[in-house]
């Protein structure tokens, strides 16, 4: 029996929506070396770290966008959890540069820009899977 060219186009259009399943492990080792990137670039020597031109608080918001994301990559049905988490780090962290003495300052306004950082990563996986469902 032939098949239609038809039934042929809707197979080929079904793989085409299907997105590309990553494995936990992959995932979880990207999430987990996202925050450990963060937390280096957070409490290392301020005279380690490479010179960026950007205002210190979008560099914060960037930085929380991208663990956010790679958390919810790992973690895609618990965003709540993700999104606290992620921002108690954030938290501690400014905590851990305020008691530390290696030119690093924790502030409160570093906190906020922590948490637009997880606000726009909690937005941004949400407008993708809403995309991704259509």
């Amino acid at each position: 029996m032939r098949a239609d060219a038809r039934d042929a186009a809707a197979d080929v259009q079904a793989r085409r929506m299907t997105p590309v399943r990553i494995p936990f492990g992959l995932r979880l080792a990207a999430a987990v070396l996202c925050g450990l990137v963060v937390l280096y670039l957070s409490l290392a020597p301020s005279t380690a770290l490479p010179k960026v031109d950007l205002w210190d608080k979008a560099e914060h918001a960037i930085a929380y966008t991208a663990l956010t994301l790679a958390w919810l990559l790992a973690f895609p049905r618990r965003p709540l959890e993700v999104a606290g988490g992620v921002f108690a780090l954030g938290v501690g962290v400014e905590l851990a540069q305020a008691s530390m003495h290696f030119g690093r300052v924790g502030h409160l306004y570093d906190v906020v820009a922590n948490l637009v950082g997880v606000t726009a990563g909690l937005t941004v996986a949400r407008l993708a899977r809403a995309a991704l469902a259509r």
